[in-house]
C-alpha cells in the first residue's frame, strides 16, 4: 500500500540525527491516542500494530524535543507540552480535512462535509425541527452533512475537540460563557416535566415547590445522557438540600420504566425528565409518549421554573466561512419558541414545528 504524503512542517533539530520535520500521521497517531487513553485501543482504531504507534509517538517526542505523554497507573497522562500540541493538532488535522474536501470539491470529485452531532434524548420537537432546517439549508449550499450521534457535554467537547463540527444541545449559561472558539445560537429555553405519587399534595395543585422535591429521591439521568443538565440541576438543587444527589434509573432508559419503580419504591419517589418542555408553556401542549403505567403517578410543574436548559446549535468558530453560514442560515429559520401571547389553540411549540416542517418542504396548516 502506498504510504501517505508526508506535509512537513520544519522544526529545529533538538536530537542528534532526529527528523527534521513532523508528518500529518505523527498528529493523527498522537489525537487517535490522546482520544483512546491506551497504546492498544488506539493501534486497534487506526488499523496499525502497537509497536508502530509507540514507534511513531517516540518519533514525534524527538521532533518536538520534549516528552508529550507520561504512563501511569491509571493511565497514559499528557503532559502540559503534550495538551498544547494536542489542541494544535486537532486544529491542523481539521483545517487539512476540510481543505482537501474543498479541493476535491473544486475538482467535481465531492462535496464540503459538515459534521452534526445530535444527543440522544432530544425532544422530537427541538431534534425534528433543527434537522430539518439544517437539511434544507445544506442542501442548497450543496454541502454533505454527516450525522453524529452522542452525548454532549456542558463545554462541548466533542465540537471543541474538532471530532464533530456543530451540535445542537444545551447551554446552562450564557452564550458568551462558552470556551473558545465556539459559537453559538439559541433555539428556545426548555424545562423538564415532574412525575410524583399521585397521593402528595403537590399533585393535586398541579405543581411542585423544588424544596418539596428535594425531599424526595429523584430519579433522573444517568449522567452520562445529558452530563451538562445534570451537573447543573443537581447544584440547584443543591442550593436546598447539600446533600442532594439524583438516583439512577435502576435500568434502561425508558419513562414508562421509571415510572414504575418510582410508584413502587418504599421512600416517596419522583421522575424528573431531560429538558422536554418549552419553558412556561401551558401544561400538556407538548405531549410526551404516554406512560404505560400512571396510575399511581402524576405529571406536574415546577414552582417558578428553577430547572432550566437553553436549546442551541453550537459550532466550532474556526470552520470555514460557508460552513459557518450554513448553520447562522439554519439557525435563523427556526424561530425560538414564545409562548406568551399565543391563543388557546396554538401550540407553544409552533415556532420549532412550523419552521421544521417548512424547512422539509412540507405545508402547515393553520401557521
Amino acid at each position: 500500500m502506498k504510504q501517505e504524503e508526508a506535509v512537513p512542517v520544519t522544526l529545529p533539530k533538538t536530537v542528534a540525527g532526529a527528523p527534521s520535520a513532523i508528518e500529518l500521521r505523527h498528529l493523527r497517531y498522537f489525537v487517535a491516542l490522546a482520544d483512546a487513553g491506551s497504546f492498544t485501543h488506539a493501534a486497534e482504531r487506526m488499523f496499525i500494530a502497537q509497536p508502530t504507534l509507540s514507534q511513531q509517538i517516540r518519533r514525534l517526542e524527538e521532533i518536538v524535543g520534549t516528552q508529550l505523554l507520561q504512563r501511569r497507573r491509571e493511565g497514559l497522562q499528557l503532559t502540559k507540552a503534550g495538551a498544547v500540541l494536542l489542541e494544535a493538532s486537532r486544529s491542523v488535522l481539521s483545517l487539512v480535512d476540510h481543505e482537501v474536501n474543498r479541493t476535491r470539491q473544486a475538482a467535481g470529485l465531492g462535496r464540503q462535509r459538515l459534521r452534526v452531532v445530535v444527543p440522544p434524548r432530544l425532544p422530537d420537537v427541538l431534534a425534528v425541527g433543527a434537522a430539518a432546517a439544517l437539511r434544507s439549508v445544506a442542501a442548497a449550499a450543496d454541502i454533505e452533512l454527516v450525522w453524529m450521534e452522542a452525548p454532549l457535554d456542558a463545554d462541548f467537547s466533542l465540537i471543541r475537540q474538532r471530532r464533530a463540527d456543530a451540535g445542537l444541545g444545551w447551554l446552562t449559561d450564557r452564550p458568551e460563557a462558552l470556551p473558545a472558539p465556539l459559537d453559538a445560537m439559541s433555539l428556545g429555553e426548555f424545562e423538564p416535566d415532574v412525575w410524583i405519587p399521585a397521593p402528595c399534595a403537590a399533585a393535586r395543585r398541579g405543581t411542585i415547590g423544588l424544596d418539596e422535591m428535594a425531599r424526595m429521591d429523584v430519579i433522573h439521568g444517568p449522567r452520562r445522557a445529558e452530563p451538562g443538565t445534570y451537573d447543573a440541576w443537581t447544584r440547584v438543587l443543591q442550593t436546598v438540600d447539600p446533600r442532594f444527589e439524583f438516583t439512577d434509573p435502576p435500568l434502561r432508559h425508558s419513562l414508562s420504566m421509571d415510572l414504575a419503580f418510582a410508584a413502587t419504591a418504599g421512600r416517596t419517589t419522583a421522575v424528573l425528565t431531560g429538558p422536554s418542555v418549552i419553558t412556561e408553556s401551558r401544561p400538556g401542549l407538548i405531549r410526551l409518549p404516554r406512560p404505560m403505567v400512571t396510575q399511581d403517578m402524576i405529571r406536574v410543574g415546577l414552582e417558578d421554573h428553577p430547572l432550566t436548559a437553553t436549546a442551541a446549535l453550537v459550532w466550532n468558530g474556526d470552520l470555514p466561512r460557508p460552513l459557518q453560514q450554513i448553520l447562522f442560515d439554519a439557525a435563523d429559520s427556526i424561530a425560538p419558541p414564545d409562548p406568551a401571547g399565543r391563543d388557546d389553540q396554538e401550540p407553544a411549540a409552533a415556532g420549532l414545528q412550523a419552521a421544521g416542517l417548512q424547512a422539509a418542504g412540507l405545508q402547515v396548516a393553520g401557521l
